[in-house]
Parts: structure tokens; sequence; C-alpha cells
């Protein structure tokens, strides 16, 4: 049995701007071209503007070990009633990629997301290029559902995306 790394969650929050700040802009070559990340003030102030709707939760991992921030997970999309489903982002904070970390992070999201947010199917959707991101979700037990072509604008263009699904009675 592996045991992964010692994480911790918590929500962003204002004070985390200066560290969640500096830790994007030390990953921005990291998260390019598959992911947008907060790099200014107003941007993150936005993002927590967002995370503060009963649409998005967002989660930022810490490495116990460093104390450092690790990477960010956000449930966004969350739709209620009979659907009880989501769609998660996440990235991994440079230099801590590549140490398991996301893995911990995001199976303790999930967790969180089939539980106390109450639910049933979480989606990640991932550009097929991203190997990285491909794998994580494959090793979590997501399965692949399909593609979609110019599914979603990053970097400043429209991305293909493979569909990358697990439902509650499916998770761990």
């Amino acid at each position: 049995m592996t045991t992964r790394p010692a994480i911790s969650l918590h929500r962003p929050t204002p004070a985390d701007e200066e560290r969640f700040l500096r830790a994007a802009e030390a990953s921005a070559e990291l998260h390019s071209p598959w992911y947008w990340s907060p790099r200014t003030p107003r941007e993150y102030r936005d993002y927590l503007a967002r995370c503060a709707t009963d649409a998005h939760d967002a989660f930022l991992i810490v490495d116990d070990e460093s104390g450092e921030l690790a990477g960010t997970v956000t449930v966004g999309n969350i739709v209620r009633r009979n659907f009880l489903s989501a769609h998660l982002g996440y990235a991994a904070f440079s230099p801590h990629e590549g140490k398991g970390l996301m893995e911990s992070g995001m199976a303790a999201v999930i967790d969180e997301a089939f539980g106390n947010l109450g639910l049933h199917r979480l989606e990640a959707n991932v550009q097929p290029a991203n190997e990285r991101s491909t794998a994580l979700v494959r090793k979590l037990g997501f399965r692949l559902e399909g593609h979609s072509p110019r599914y979603l604008i990053v970097d400043g263009d429209w991305r293909d995306h493979d569909r990358w699904a697990i439902l509650k009675e499916e998770w761990r």
C-alpha cells in the first residue's frame, strides 16, 4: 500500500492572496498552455468572489512538510437538485509538481465533494496532450467519457478536451 504525501486543505481567503499570487507567478510556465490562474490582486479578488457563490468552491493544497502552497482545486459549475454535479479545475504549483501532492489533494477534494458538498458526479476536462493531468485523473479512478473539440478557451485559443468523470459510487 502506497502512502500519500501529507497535505492540508483550506479554502482560499484574502490572507492567502500574496502567497497564492507568488505561487501562480512561479508556476506560469508549468501551467501554460493548460491552465489559467489568477496572477493579479484584482484577478485573485474576482476568484474569491466566484468561489463564494453557490456554484463554486475552491481549495488550496498545502504541503504539510514545507507549509507551502502545492496546488489549487476548484469545484465549479456546481448544479444541485437532480443533477448534483460539478467540474474540477486544478493545478500544481512549482516546485511541488510530480511529488504526489496533487493526487493527495485531489483525493481529499473528491472526498469533500462527495461528502460535505453532497455531489454525485465530478467531471474533469483535460487537454489531450496534457499527459500529467490525464495520468492524475486516471490514477484517481476517473473514466474517459468522450472528446470535445474546441471545448474551452485556454491561453487565448479554443482547445480540445477529453471528458473524464467519476461518480460517487465509483469513488473508493
